[in-house]
């Protein structure tokens, strides 16, 4: 009897073992490279740091969004930008070959998901709500969530296997109150490592230090040292949290919650797999209390 007690035990403990040890493999889609910077960037360091496996899909390619370049020329830095930010996330980085300004939900863009879900093989799909003031970012919304179901189903774009189970698709963080606000139904705190994301995010120069400047007319305003665009950059990135995201980080990080600076948020996607609180934070194991 106590050998048989023994040898469950042993049992047990080397499933423990090997389900701590998988890797989570996330993937985030933006409408533009710098996009899944922005709403996941402090969240996919810390998954890296644990060995998980992340990568960001830019859908399009950035080729209008400048006022002195565009076309093949600020595609090419875009990407350019992208590849360093990747590195200094310690993430994958994609950019599809898509226009800045004309995403559409065409089934050729939905199959370019569908197969970039499952060549990742992905557990976690973070996207954009469909409600937003720029059509890429509505229409990357679409996209992935037009993906959500098919990319079990064998017969849609066959070339490249199903994934054997749903992943659980998240929305990330906006402002947008039409037709109803964000509700975040998870928190991840990332004070620890907020200063990486802005040094990552920094990488995309073209759209931090001269589009989004121009645009807001600021452009003369921008620092010349990089010690200042830094600041300028975490400056504009640092708000604090609201009183749902305190409750919801409250949920996962206990007392801990209190003390935050800086928490990115995500709301679980209606469709896709629908996510018990075990399987959150085995989704996203630097929630503990």
């Amino acid at each position: 009897m106590k050998k048989a007690l023994l040898i469950c035990y042993l049992i047990l403990n080397a499933s423990l073992l090997f389900s701590q040890g998988e890797k989570i493999n996330v993937i985030v889609f933006g409408a533009h490279p710098d996009d899944c910077d922005i709403d996941t960037g402090g969240t996919a360091i810390l998954l890296a740091k644990m060995g998980h496996n992340v990568k960001f899909v830019s859908l399009t390619n950035g080729d209008a969004g400048h006022y002195a370049m565009g076309g093949g020329e600020l595609a090419r830095v875009r990407i350019a930008e992208a590849k360093e930010a990747g590195k200094r996330f310690g993430v994958a980085y994609a950019v599809l070959d898509n226009h800045d300004g004309e995403l559409m939900p065409t089934l050729e863009n939905r199959l370019k998901v569908i197969r970039e879900i499952r060549k990742w093989n992905a557990d976690v799909v973070i996207a954009p709500r469909p409600n937003d003031y720029h059509p890429d970012h509505r229409y990357t919304g679409v996209l992935v969530q037009d993906a959500a179901y098919m990319v079990i189903v064998p017969n849609v774009a066959p070339e490249v296997p199903p994934l054997k189970k749903n992943p659980v698709f998240l929305y990330s963080e906006d402002g947008f109150q039409k037709p109803s606000p964000f509700e975040p139904d998870i928190a991840v705190i990332i004070d620890e490592v907020f200063d990486q994301k802005i040094y990552a995010m920094s990488a995309h120069k073209s759209q931090f230090f001269e589009w989004l400047p121009w645009t807001a007319g600021n452009l003369e305003k921008v620092p010349k040292e990089d010690k200042d665009r830094l600041e300028m950059l975490a400056n504009w990135r640092s708000k604090a949290p609201n009183d749902a995201f305190l409750k919801c980080a409250e949920k996962w990080y206990g007392n801990k919650a209190s003390n935050a600076k800086h928490i990115e948020g995500f709301e679980i996607c209606e469709y896709g797999k629908q996510p018990t609180d075990e399987e959150i934070m085995r989704l996203f194991p630097m929630l503990k209390k």
